[in-house]
Formats: structure tokens, sequence, C-alpha cells
């Protein structure tokens, strides 16, 4: 892993590097931008960008591996690396792409922090690049090789179900008749829309049907402000795509998967929109008859915004041991329970293994929680929808 020498000059360095990464991130991003436009129109999610959301997740995801190379040399974070590996596959990233982001990277890195920048310095943090951009690398080898390579294909759209005022299910058929390979509960698609301006941008849905068949369901939540480029690609589907369309998807990737559940208590734990991994796994523990304990844990504004609460309940209420706590904001009814998430009333069994699934702070506040149960660190799963901000903070 990290040579002694490079280590020695990393954990030197981290601090000054810390300090200005956020700056060398949006040096680097206009560096990369203005070399290859055709990055952010077809490849880049142009809100996050514009948010600011994939700089600060970049930095995080840089300063959080060099900070863990210099105190475990001999180790990396795979947890993160696979998170992010998948992310990249669903994008379809191909290892001549490292190259460049390196060229930019440390080009902005020179320009910011300019004579500090000695060739010692350049070298170590070189060698963090390249332990970084090889685990990927060789990561995404193995998940084009079990997906059958990277890129998105037509899908044409055969059904569209308007599950709440801003959420709305397409059901999807390969256009060219091909097989469709199997998911793992909880994985999701990367979807390809073209947009008025030419542009072709992509987006992450979970796939929120149960596992199986050859057609696939994902569910899109509307993100207000269409005309800006935070919600360009929700809106676009919510109001241009109709049944019969053609629509470009890849592969189901992610790593939030259920594994082996065998006896295991299980808690899924989302709010919002965060509910669709969830109900996809409730469908695959139905299926397979899985006869542990399952707590099933939901948050959201009212039961009307609880896109797909029909299927939440009846999946749950199919497994031979599980509970249920729906929290609303309002409009509570009967066997529902109001206010935010509360784990307080919840019965939390050892051993348990939670997945978890929604805005990142709902997530954060669970996770400590959950730890503070008894619920070992290395026993939550967590999925984030759009730049992953956990390293960030």
């Amino acid at each position: 892993m990290l040579s002694e020498k490079s280590a020695a000059t990393v954990r030197a360095t981290l601090p000054a590097v810390g300090a200005a990464i956020e700056q060398i991130t949006e040096r680097f991003y206009a560096r990369l931008f203005d070399a290859h436009p055709e990055l952010l129109r077809d490849l880049f999610n142009r809100g996050n960008h514009a948010s600011g959301a994939q700089k600060s997740a970049l930095a995080g995801s840089v300063a959080a591996f060099a900070g863990y190379l210099v105190e475990h040399p001999d180790q990396r974070p795979d947890a993160m690396l696979s998170r992010i590996a998948h992310k990249h596959a669903s994008l379809g990233v191909v290892p001549e792409q490292y190259p460049v982001v390196h060229e930019h990277l440390f080009a902005a890195i020179a320009e910011i922090l300019g004579e500090a920048v000695t060739p010692e310095v350049a070298a170590a943090w070189t060698e963090v690049y390249w332990l970084m951009a090889n685990a990927l690398i060789a990561v995404e080898k193995r998940l084009y090789e079990e997906s059958g390579g990277p890129g998105l294909r037509d899908w044409e759209v055969v059904g569209r179900e308007e599950e709440t005022a801003d959420v709305v299910s397409f059901l999807v058929r390969p256009t060219d008749g091909s097989p469709v390979r199997d998911f793992r509960a909880g994985q999701y698609v990367s979807v390809g829309v073209g947009l008025a301006d030419g542009a072709r941008q992509i987006r992450q849905y979970s796939l929120s049907g149960a596992p199986g068949g050859d057609v696939r369901r994902f569910s899109v939540k509307r993100v207000h402000g269409g005309t800006t480029p935070d919600g360009e690609v929700s809106n676009r589907l919510h109001t241009h795509v109709r049944v019969g369309d053609v629509l470009q998807l890849s592969e189901p990737y992610g790593d939030l998967v259920l594994g082996d559940t065998a006896g295991r208590p299980l808690l899924l734990a989302s709010a919002g929109i965060g509910v669709t991994p969830m109900v996809a796994m409730l469908a695959a523990l139905a299926a397979d008859g899985h006869d542990g304990p399952v707590t099933v844990v939901h948050g959201d504004r009212s039961p009307a915004d609880h896109a797909l609460r029909g299927e939440h309940r009846a999946y749950a209420d199919k497994l031979a041991d599980s509970a249920v706590a729906f929290f609303y904001e309002r409009g509570a009814g009967p066997g529902d329970r109001a206010g935010l998430v509360d784990l307080s009333g919840i019965g939390i069994a050892p051993g348990t293994r939670a997945y978890l699934c929604g805005p990142l702070p709902f997530m954060r506040a669970l996770r400590g929680r959950l730890i503070a149960r008894g619920v070992a660190p290395a026993d939550i799963h967590y999925e984030v929808f759009g730049p992953d901000l956990w390293h960030a903070a």
C-alpha cells in the first residue's frame, strides 16, 4: 500500500491539502470542463456541479482516502471504494479517464498550493491518487465483467404509474428483446435522458420492483425547480416520458444489498423516496421466505406523500415475523405514528443488521441512535441518492 516515505509526506501535508481541498476541487472541475465540456454535458450531474455537491463529495472522498492510508498504511477503505466504483460503473467510467482526472487534479493542486508542492510532495500525493484510482479500476473491471460491460442500452417504457403527486414509477423492457439480467434487491440503474439543449444527463434511480422477470421498475421523485439543473431530469421524466418512449438504462449496480440474511434480525429504515430500495428488499425477503425478525421503519410528510405505501406494508405483512412503524409529520391515521422517525419505542434485537436510505441528515441521526442501541457499525449499511457527502462533513 502507501510507502513509508510517502506516508510521512502525506501525513505532514494533509492539514494544508485538507484546508485547501475545496479550492483545489473547484479549480480542478473548472480545468476539466474547460478541456472536456462533453463531460459536464453528458456524464457529470449538472445539478450537483451547480450546487457544489459534486465538489464537496470529491474533496471528502480524497481527504478520507488519504487520511485512512496514513492511519492504516497496509489497508484501504474498501467500503468507500466499493460505493464509488458502483456509481462509476453505472455511469460507464473507463480506465482511460483516470489519467485525464490526474492531469487536471494535480495541475489544480499546483495552482492552489504553489511552491508548497515540491517534487517530493507531488510524488507522495500522486502515489495516493493512483492507489485510489487503481483500486477503483480493479473493482470496476470486475463489475463490468459481471454485468456485460459499460454503457447504456435502450429500454422501452411499457408502463407508467402515478404513485403520489411527486413520484412516478416507470416500467421498462429492452427494445431489442435481449435477456434481462437479474439484479439484487437494493440496487439502482443509471437512466440517461435527452434534454432540450441537446445534453444527455444521467441520474441513478433504485429499482423499486421485485427482482426477476423481463421488466424493470424504477421510481422517480420530482425535484421542484425544473428550470434549474437541480431538477431537470426528474421533471423531464415526469412531464415528457410516456408509454412507448425509449430511455437509456445501465445494468444494475450498487452495494446496498441484503447479502446472507438467514435468521438475522433486520431493520429496513427509510424516509421519503428512500423507500424504493426497501420495497424491493421486502419483496425479495418475502419471496425467499425469510423467517427472521424484520423491523420496517419509514418517515414521510404524510400518507399521501408515501410512495409505494401499499406495497411497503403488504410485503412486510407477508413475512413470518415483521413489525411496521410508519411516521408522518401530518395526517397520521390509525396504526400510524405522528411526527419524525423515533426509534425510542421500537425494539432493536441483538445482532440486527440495518439498511438505511433517505436524506443524509436522517441517516446520520439514525446511525448514531442505532450505535447507541448496540448495533455494530459494520452492520449499518446505507445508500445515498446523489454524491456521497458523508465523508465531506
